[in-house]
């Protein structure tokens, strides 16, 4: 395992559990709102948490955390993640996986063997504009679709969500979204947040107005869409 990182307490990224969140080193793609730009290459000049370390940590955190996350990056590109999550789970721990769904087939081995009891799955956009926003010019959709279509007919509790800007994020974009993911899942639109490690500086967040028009066009097919840390 390529760990980049850790926080040690999350009460945010595990609904109704208190965790810790783990960061993966690596991932296939480059949106350019990406925040954790850092995290993108496979290699880390130093890697500032081993596995070791990682387990460690989790072992002393026994009957304080109830869960773990495990984000990126993209974990399901870990290649050791099956068996990182065996010794977590074997800990008493709860686990949380974040993915941007290009590693359908990893995703359906760890959900097969009971090794994740939550997922949460980024959707970058719809259909038209994914190749744009994930920043790989001719990118194939079908191992996203197969991701989502997993979670959407799976046993575990699952939330898909969409980080949004104001320049690549259309009410066109969003009636692709809630054809394509129509039902009665979790969804989240969040707002995108400058930072200074953010692949493409000079993206904005979209308005209030603009966010909520967005909401609306999704509820009509997704009912249980929201905007993250809003109650509307």
């Amino acid at each position: 395992m390529l760990f980049a990182g850790v926080q040690k307490l999350t009460l945010l990224d595990y609904p109704q559990h208190v965790a810790c969140t783990l960061f993966t080193q690596g991932c296939g793609y480059r949106c350019p709102f990406c925040q954790n730009s850092s995290l993108l290459p496979f290699a880390a000049p130093e890697q500032p948490l081993t596995e070791a370390e990682a387990l460690s940590f989790l072992q002393k955190r026994r009957g304080t955390l109830d869960g773990v996350c495990l984000t990126g990056g993209e974990p399901l590109m870990q290649p050791d993640l099956p068996d990182f999550i065996r010794r977590v789970r074997a800990l008493g721990f709860l686990v949380k996986l974040d993915t941007n769904g290009s590693q359908p087939e990893r995703l359906r081995r760890l959900m097969a063997e009971g090794l994740i009891d939550m997922a949460a799955m980024d959707i970058k956009n719809g259909p038209t504009h994914y190749a744009r926003t994930v920043g790989i010019p001719h990118f194939d959709l079908t191992p996203v679709r197969e991701s989502a279509a997993l979670l959407m007919a799976g046993t575990i509790p699952f939330e898909f969500r969409t980080t949004v800007t104001d320049e690549m994020h259309t009410d066109a974009d969003m009636a692709e979204i809630a054809d394509w993911l129509a039902g009665g899942q979790d969804y989240f639109l969040q707002y995108y947040a400058d930072s200074d490690g953010v692949l493409r500086p000079g993206l904005h967040a979209p308005s209030r107005e603009k966010m909520r028009g967005f909401l609306r066009i999704l509820q009509k097919k997704i009912p249980k869409a929201r905007i993250r840390g809003e109650s509307i």
